[in-house]
């Protein structure tokens, strides 16, 4: 039982066990200007939730680590972003990691490219990041890296996955010398056959980090399909397409309650099955991601000090 109140009751649906089962230990994503709609997060996630704190061009390191300091205050471990190509070089690599470690203890970090055409200084990937030994040397005990399930055109621009594929690869090596936890956090997606079958396809390739599958909270299918496009979501977005045909849902709120039974149902018939958590991506507002987490059985019962 999760120890915490929402302002507004989750409304009481039939929850399904396996999905509750699989949406044990989940994380959510924020950015500064989002966290500011909140008041308090500790009415809407419970305690232990990892959040993640995206860091988008543009906003100043000052605004990330505040952002921050507020969320481990309420009691949450968190995870900031680190986009290899808005960051200048080493030292200021350094002067960041510093900062989120004096001013809110981070422990913990995402590591990508990040969304720039053209890198700002000396990094262009997350693996760039990794080699300095910056988080290592800072005592990071855990790091994850970025998944794209259905490709990423900015690093095949042919549409495969020859690329993306090898810096898993060379990420999966560099875990088993190095201390901190590892784990894949990938973009959202929309249709569990394919991510099964990628995620199958990484473990068949000795690529066994553990998978954190993206997964696009409540929201219109409007603001969806903008997201989609603008993230480079490419094979699932036939999902929202077909939707979208459909007049009698046209303006209803997308959920992502089929995708995520149909994971949890492999889950559970598969219980070495390499997806292990659930990372939302509140496009529809935390405060209605976290309602429908809550309605659906998810409850972080981590301690944040033993996350």
């Amino acid at each position: 039982m999760a120890l915490f109140n929402l302002k507004s009751e989750p409304e009481v649906v039939d929850v399904n066990p396996q999905v509750e089962s699989f949406l044990q230990d989940y994380s959510i994503e924020v950015m500064p200007r989002t966290a500011e709609k909140i008041d308090d997060f500790r009415e809407y996630l419970p305690q232990g939730t990892r959040v993640y704190i995206a860091h988008i061009e543009g906003t100043p390191i000052a605004d990330m680590v505040a952002t921050a300091k507020r969320l481990a205050d309420e009691g949450y471990p968190v995870m900031p972003h680190f986009p290899a190509r808005i960051i200048q070089d080493q030292a200021t690599l350094r002067e960041w990691i510093a900062m989120y470690q004096g001013e809110a203890g981070v422990d913990q970090a995402l590591l990508l490219a990040g969304g720039v055409t053209t890198p700002h200084g000396d990094f262009s990937d997350s693996m760039q990041l990794l080699e300095t030994g910056a988080f290592g040397d800072a005592g990071f005990t855990r790091l994850h890296v970025a998944g794209h399930p259905e490709g990423n055109k900015d690093i095949d621009p042919d549409g495969g996955m020859a690329n993306v594929d090898a810096a898993l690869r060379w990420k999966q090596a560099f875990s088993e010398t190095n201390d901190a936890d590892m784990a894949i956090a990938t973009q959202f997606c929309f249709e569990a056959g394919p991510v099964i079958e990628w995620a199958d396809s990484l473990k068949a390739a000795g690529i066994t980090l553990p998978i954190h599958i993206g997964v696009a909270g409540p929201a219109k299918l409007q603001t969806l399909i903008k997201f989609s496009i603008a993230c480079g979501v490419g094979a699932s977005l036939r999902v929202l397409q077909r939707r979208a045909k459909d007049l009698t849902k046209l303006l209803l709120p997308f959920t992502p309650d089929e995708f995520l039974a149909d994971l949890a149902a492999h889950k559970a018939a598969n219980p070495d099955f390499n997806i292990t958590n659930v990372h939302f991506f509140p496009l529809g507002g935390i405060k209605t991601n976290a309602n429908w987490a809550i309605e659906h059985g998810g409850a972080s019962a981590v301690p944040a000090s033993q996350a």
